[in-house]
């Protein structure tokens, strides 16, 4: 049963085949670039990272302070674009500064009062910053059936120690 996900078809190959297991990208990719420089034709090719980790990197603490940074930093930016619009349509003889200065206050104080209340209402939950990704652990890389025996001859005549697969 297919997917009901519509995807993009250049992410597909029909019949493919295990080429080779590798432990890092690097090396699944200095495979591929090596059957590129023997012309082996490498539309054929696709890697796919397997055995997926989430993985997420705790930063620090979240406070009051952070928060109300954080807050006002990601205001200024929206604060700046009110901004210039209020400049761009108002169409007076006001000075751009005074327009451009009130609306970096705008948006400071509204990414202030955001950030404020996003974070007391959420009750103390989360008072961490952090980031994440999702990371493979493992590369394979598969190739169209149709020219499989080829890649294959070309990785055996390969000089050893030049990203050779992890079976």
């Amino acid at each position: 049963m297919r997917s009901p996900v519509r995807h993009d078809r250049s992410f597909e190959l029909d019949y493919p085949q295990l080429l080779g297991r590798y432990t890092s990208y690097d090396e699944a990719q200095a495979t591929v670039d090596y059957l590129a420089d023997t012309r082996f034709p490498v539309e054929n090719l696709m890697i796919v990272g397997t055995d997926l980790r989430q993985v997420e990197r705790v930063k620090g603490r979240r406070t009051w302070s952070t928060v109300l940074l954080n807050g006002g930093i990601s205001g200024l930016g929206s604060g700046l674009l009110v901004g210039v619009m209020l400049y761009l349509f108002l169409k007076s003889d006001t000075a751009a500064l005074p327009l451009m200065l009130a609306g970096l206050g705008l948006g400071l104080a509204f990414g202030m009062l955001t950030a404020a209340l996003t974070y007391g209402l959420s009750g103390g939950r989360r008072d961490f910053e952090s980031s994440h990704d999702v990371v493979a652990t493992r590369y394979e890389v598969l190739c169209e059936q149709s020219c499989i025996a080829q890649a294959r001859d070309l990785l055996a005549a390969r000089p050893t120690g030049e990203g050779q697969a992890a079976s």
